[in-house]
């Protein structure tokens, strides 16, 4: 059974790496069809792949089942994050028609504005203590392997659902519930300056539709721990899912009642791109707003029964390392 939706937000997928729950994100899309797919950062694991790339046969079907829905005239937007920031290089230009913008604003069906980004531009310690993000992503990382043997030990025994150590030590210690905190109080004051409803970001693993003063924080979550998703429903209602729960009940029942902020915001021009408002005389030219260079299509989707090609993730991996460079500071000459 496919569930209709107008728009999908998903984050964090983490793909090149073992933690990736790469079949439950194939699960979570073959449930829901929409006319929006928002990739909001994460996507790609370029610090991990320095390290050493796993690319499974469900991480590729999860690559290629999205540029078929880009294919088949589904609207579907990147925005880069701190993991594959070298795309932030390419703000505004098509690839196998994926759109890459590192900010965009949403307008959803009931006429809220959302906006979107991945959200580690308001996390302090990736912009100003790299090696501290480093060594904490080394140490999940380490956290998520240890799922998966919690998980296959669950099933031997026969316990249903999926409980992860990760998120259980994320939730009871405290500095980084306060971390939480101070997120989400960071991108709420930057939404407020930018006059509008809401955002929808990723970054911190945490999902969430919480109402602020005069807004709406929503946070896709992961495919890493949480395995959760947002979707606006056909009337501009948000909610978000859990897969694994969604999955078991076919999507029938919906497991929170979506949170919006009724606080009415006063339109702004806004400086970054602005998807159109849903109305019944809407434009048929670009989706996206302005339109954008296209680039030739992507080569690295394999056949249907093909096999994983490593050779295209090197590629990114070389990609990343130019973005880098074109970033180090220049020495001067003595």
């Amino acid at each position: 059974m496919t569930i209709k939706v107008r728009s999908i937000f998903i984050s964090d997928v983490h793909l090149g790496t073992r933690g990736c729950q790469a079949e439950r994100l194939l699960e979570f899309l073959r449930l829901y069809d929409s006319e929006y797919l928002y990739l909001v950062g994460d996507i790609v694991d370029l610090w991990a792949m320095k390290r050493g790339i796993y690319w499974s046969p469900a991480q590729n079907t999860v690559v290629q089942k999205i540029l078929r829905r880009a294919r088949h005239g589904q609207h579907v937007m990147f925005i880069p994050g701190n993991h594959d920031e070298a795309m932030r290089d390419h703000d505004g230009v098509s690839f196998g028609e994926i759109l890459v913008r590192n900010e965009h604003i949403h307008v959803a069906a009931d006429g809220l504005r959302y906006l979107l980004v991945h959200g580690d531009v308001y996390d302090q310690v990736t912009r100003y203590h790299r090696w501290v993000t480093v060594l904490g992503d080394v140490a999940y990382n380490g956290l998520v392997r240890l799922n998966g043997v919690i998980a296959d030990t669950r099933r031997l025994l026969g316990r249903p659902g999926y409980w992860s150590l990760a998120g259980y030590a994320k939730t009871k210690v405290k500095k980084a519930v306060s971390f939480i905190f101070d997120f989400e109080d960071s991108v709420a004051h930057a939404v407020r300056e930018h006059g509008l409803d809401g955002v929808i970001c990723g970054h911190i693993h945490s999902a969430a539709i919480r109402p602020m003063t005069g807004l709406t924080y929503i946070n896709c979550g992961d495919w890493v721990d949480s395995c959760t998703g947002i979707v606006e429903h056909l009337d501009g209602r948000m909610e978000l899912v859990r897969a694994a729960e969604a999955v078991a009940d076919l999507g029938l029942e919906e497991n929170a009642e979506p949170q919006r902020a009724v606080t009415p915001v006063p339109q702004v021009t806004p400086s970054i791109a602005v998807s159109p408002a849903p109305t019944s005389e809407r434009n048929s030219g670009e989706p996206w707003g302005k339109p954008v260079p296209v680039a030739a299509p992507l080569s690295f989707v394999p056949d249907e029964e093909g096999p994983v090609l490593r050779e295209h993730a090197k590629i990114a991996l070389r990609a990343n390392r130019v973005h880098r460079a074109r970033r180090a500071p220049r020495s001067s000459a003595l």
